[in-house]
């Protein structure tokens, strides 16, 4: 049996030291232990992204490590995007554009376009949807996520299929 670890890891720009067991998953060391319940457990095989969670800079699946993998790392978390009473613009534009049914993967997509939007700031809705196929939504048919998405990055260029749809 592997001994316990302390890690200290900081989250939504918080740090936190802990002690945690060897296979404990991210996923279930934010849930349970920092009790950030806003990160999902779907699948449990990297598969849905509901637990995608931005480590780093990077997008990364918290089901897929574990929780000492993380020690002097930062994470961030559906939690440190906005508040109660003040969401951010990609939140906000969930909200008007219908983005969410169930809401189940909303985390996870928020996070995702989060990174993507991080890193691409005019992401065509080519990229937008490239940067969201790993990421499961059985509810919404992706386009009010595209929409919403399209809404923080801006009016895409003239004459492209974005420019002619119509928000529902």
């Amino acid at each position: 049996m592997t001994a316990s670890r302390t890690i200290t890891v900081t989250v939504n720009g918080r740090r936190y030291e802990r002690t945690v067991e060897p296979r404990l998953l991210l996923a279930d060391f934010l849930r349970h232990t920092l009790g950030l319940t806003g990160t999902h457990v779907g699948c449990e095989h990297g598969v849905c992204g509901a637990c995608t969670v931005i480590v780093d800079g990077d997008s990364v699946r918290a089901c897929l490590m574990f929780a000492v993998q993380l020690d002097g790392r930062t994470i961030e978390t559906v939690e440190g995007l906005g508040g109660p009473g003040k969401l951010n613009a990609l939140q906000e534009a969930f909200r008007a554009h219908h983005a969410l049914q169930c809401g189940f993967c909303t985390p996870g997509m928020l996070m995702t376009a989060t990174d993507l939007l991080r890193k691409r700031p005019l992401a065509t809705d080519d990229e937008i949807r490239d940067g969201l196929s790993g990421n499961l939504c059985r509810c919404t048919g992706y386009e009010h996520i595209v929409k919403a998405i399209r809404a923080v990055v801006g009016p895409a260029p003239s004459g492209t299929a974005a420019n002619a749809a119509t928000d529902d």
